[in-house]
Parts: C-alpha cells; structure tokens; sequence
C-alpha cells in the first residue's frame, strides 16, 4: 500500500492506531489455481493500516467469537474473489491474498472466483465451508444476501474477514472484521478534486457503480456532501451506473454528450468506467481536457490518463489486502483484539505526481 504523500490536498482521519507492515509491490497474475506467488516490483512501498476512532464499533477476540484456536499454516483457509479477473482491481487483489498465503506458509489456501455472478459467489463459499475451511476471506460482489453462508459459518465457528466491501451483517457474530477503504472518504476526495478542477463552478455527471453494495452508495454520498458544502455552484446534472465496467462506461458516456452537451466533468466511482468515458470522449472528437474526469482506484491506465491528459485526477483504492488479512487472522487466533473495521490508507493521484508514480500504480 502507498502511503499518502504530503503534497496532497486529501484530509488526513485522525484514527486512534496506526499498525504497518512493509511489502514490496507485485504485478498482476490472473491465475486462480496458486497459492503463492513472487513479489516482483523494484520499488518497495508500505501497507499501512488504520483502525477507527474509539466509539465507531466494538472490538472482536478469539474468546468473544467462540472460535477455536487452528493453526493457518495447515489450515484450510478459502478466499472468495468476486468478479472476473478482467479488472485490474481484481486481479491485484486476488495476487496480493495468494502471495501473502504463500509468503507465510499457508499450503492450504483455496481459491474460488464468482465471476460476477453472486449466486455463484454465494455456492463457491458453501463449497468452501463443506471442504473444511477453518477462515474465510470474502470480496463481497454484494452487500446483503449472505444470510445462508452467515448461518453455515456460524454454525463452525468460521471467522469471516471482508475485504473491499462490506457485508450488511452484525461483526464478532456474523463475521469477524472488514478490511478496505474509507468509501465516503474517496468520495470527499474526488469532490475536492472536482472543485479545483472546475474553479467551483460548473455541470457535473456521476457515473455510478454498480447497485447494492455499500461502495456505490458511499463514493457518491460523499461526493455529493462535499460538493454542497464547499461547492453549491457546482451543479450535479447526470447520474447513472456504468456498473463499475469500461464498456458499460463507455455506453452511458456516449448517451450523456448526446443528452447534456453542456457537461463540464465526471465523477467515475472507479478507473473502468473513467476509462471507458476517456473513449467516449475521443470518439466524440473532444480534446484531452475539455470535460474533466475525476475517478477512483489507481489503476496504472488510470493514472496514464492524468499523464496523458485525459483524466484530471485519481484517488486512491488499494487492493493490496493480503498481508493485513492474514496478519489479522493470525492476531485474532493468538488472542489479540481485533476491530470491526481495518480502514487502509489510500493516496491520491495528480499531475503533479502522476508520471513518476506510475511504476507504483496497479
């Protein structure tokens, strides 16, 4: 994980503890069938996490939960990716949790894949469980209809560790912890990103994220906030979901230059969907520049984009979850408090640090 730099304009959360751990930088494998990988990029970065403020939830131990003590290095433990590993996102994600598993020693690591179908994803973590596995680390596709594995899970005593997404259920009873960003926080980020790129003025789309998970819903609450309290000139005159794809990206960019010529930016809620727009864009002859875009993520295309011209800004969502998930299963089976929110830190992307810091993209 990169930590944010000084030079940014993002708030800092002040947080009440601060745990890192140094990992180097991988590439990106779309291998679903190993356990462990090699790490490979030159520059090292750390993974720094951040635990809420005191008050914003209670804390989990082994005791509480009821689990049993297992060893995770001869363990089964099952990790359940969501979408197809056609995102960059993804597929950054899923290398980070195989080469942490082989890092530390875990020969027992299975993996499954819902390739964007939930009700696949719900039976791959059925399967999961029936193969005896001791720990979950789930990417949700969707916030709400986990009742069945919640219900399995509890029953063995199964801790559930959440990452990227969270899941619309009770922690210490019905999972263990969620591990990803402050959403609402990126979506302030972009706001303020979007006022400078606009002078605070202006017509602005949202090309929202897919439906019925707490991302969408959170990027764009935060978003909007922002812009209405430090921003009411800027006026949010379009939204509709690009289902955090490029094509589908593309497709609803094509449909807004038709219905609102007058648009002066957009706020994509990942790097796909700006991506997507970027074509859009060019096929409609605009220049680099000419509509502003404003995304989330830090894709290494992405971050090309602001190089290029194309893309205003990026904020940071970081897929490198492997290393705080398995740290964090190991704290919970020594005894250790654990939090019901593991809040990574993310940095922010600009064309004041996009080309030296394109190596360090995913």
């Amino acid at each position: 994980m990169k930590v944010p730099q000084g030079s940014h304009a993002g708030r800092t959360t002040v947080l009440a503890s601060l745990v890192s751990l140094s990992i180097v930088l991988t590439g990106c494998s779309k291998s679903e069938d190993s356990s462990g990988g090699d790490s490979g990029n030159a520059q090292g970065q750390q993974q720094v996490a951040q635990t809420p403020a005191a008050g914003t939830g209670p804390s989990c131990t082994l005791t509480k939960f009821g689990a049993t003590k297992f060893d995770p290095k001869t363990a089964v433990v099952g990790f359940s990716q969501s979408e197809k590993e056609a995102n960059p996102f993804r597929i950054a994600e899923t290398k980070s949790i195989k080469d942490e598993a082989g890092k530390q020693g875990v020969s027992g690591l299975k993996s499954t894949n819902g390739q964007s179908l939930f009700n696949k994803q719900i039976s791959d973590v059925q399967q999961l469980i029936a193969q005896g596995a001791k720990a979950l680390v789930i990417a949700p596709l969707n916030s709400d209809g986990w009742e069945p594995v919640l219900q399995q899970a509890a029953g063995k005593k199964i801790p559930i560790i959440t990452v990227d997404r969270k899941i619309n259920a009770t922690a210490c009873k019905d999972y263990l912890t969620f591990i990803g960003s402050d959403f609402t926080e990126q979506g302030r980020r972009a706001a303020d990103q979007m006022i400078k790129a606009l002078g605070g003025k202006g017509k602005v789309a949202i090309l929202l994220g897919a439906s019925g998970n707490n991302v969408t819903t959170e990027r764009t609450d935060g978003f909007k906030k922002e812009i209405a309290a430090k921003a009411p000139n800027i006026k949010i005159t379009f939204e509709q979901t690009g289902e955090f794809a490029r094509e589908k990206g593309q497709q609803v960019t094509e449909q807004l230059i038709q219905s609102n010529p007058d648009v002066n930016a957009i706020y994509a809620e990942n790097d796909e969907m700006a991506l997507g727009a970027v074509t859009a864009l060019k096929g409609a002859g605009k220049k680099p520049g000419q509509i502003k875009i404003v995304s989330v993520d830090g894709t290494r295309n992405a971050v090309q984009g602001i190089v290029d011209g194309w893309i205003y800004a990026v904020v940071e969502s970081n897929p490198r979850f492997g290393p705080l998930a398995f740290q964090t299963l190991q704290k919970f089976l020594a005894g250790e408090s654990i939090p019901e929110k593991i809040i990574i830190s993310d940095r922010e992307y600009d064309s004041g640090n996009a080309k030296q810091s394109l190596s360090g993209a995913y």
